[in-house]
């Protein structure tokens, strides 16, 4: 699930993660949008504001702790995500590459081990 007003960037995500193998089950605007169609999606990457303002880590705890979605922030601005989701892996900050969205998705799907790198545009979060 990709929850992101700006639709160009919201395609461009759901771009390069199809490519990469991923289904994108919704994209969503804003938190009633993002809350209607969460229910297939094991991941999520969130950003912080939205259409109905700062809705971002509500969203991301909403879907974390419902649905065990795990979480990849994308923001602008790190220092607005005030609540971090039970289940998210980290942000990444705008603008992103690519890689960068595609390393998150395989993070979140496949697990971390201690010894393999992380992307250098992923933030991890301690408990990763």
């Amino acid at each position: 699930m990709i929850v992101e007003d700006e639709i160009l960037v919201a395609v461009d995500i759901e771009r390069i993660l199809v490519d990469a193998g991923y289904e994108i089950f919704g994209i969503a605007a804003d938190r009633e949008t993002a809350l209607q169609q969460r229910g297939e999606a094991d991941i999520a990457f969130v950003d912080i504001n939205l259409r109905d303002g700062l809705t971002g880590p509500a969203i991301a705890c909403d879907l974390a702790d419902r649905h065990g979605t795990k979480i990849i922030y994308l923001t602008a601005n790190p220092a607005q995500i005030d609540r971090v989701a039970a289940t998210a892996i980290g942000y990444i900050v705008k603008p992103f590459s690519d890689s960068a969205i595609r390393a998150a998705a395989d993070l979140a799907a496949n697990g971390r081990n201690a010894n393999d790198p992380v992307h250098a545009e992923i933030t991890l979060f301690a408990a990763v």
